[in-house]
């Protein structure tokens, strides 16, 4: 169960990326590079929200809009 959910948040981590990408005209990367990108948000969400108890979508949402332009 826990895996689906992982999954889950990492294909969402992956169209917020894409569409990040997409609004701020930058290069997408290759589909393997998008994934990993996802994946380390998602980790990065989950250590957060064990730190501040936060929720880790919102967390992931934040993360992306984090990521600089270029």
């Amino acid at each position: 169960m826990l895996k689906f959910v992982k999954q889950q948040e990492q294909k969402l981590a992956m169209r917020l990326l894409a569409w990040h990408y997409e609004k701020n005209s930058i290069v997408m990367p290759p589909p393997s590079e998008l994934r990993q990108q996802a994946e380390r948000l998602v980790n990065d969400a989950h250590r957060i929200a064990r730190e501040r108890g936060r929720n880790v979508v919102s967390i992931i949402k934040d993360l992306v809009a984090d990521i600089k332009k270029g």
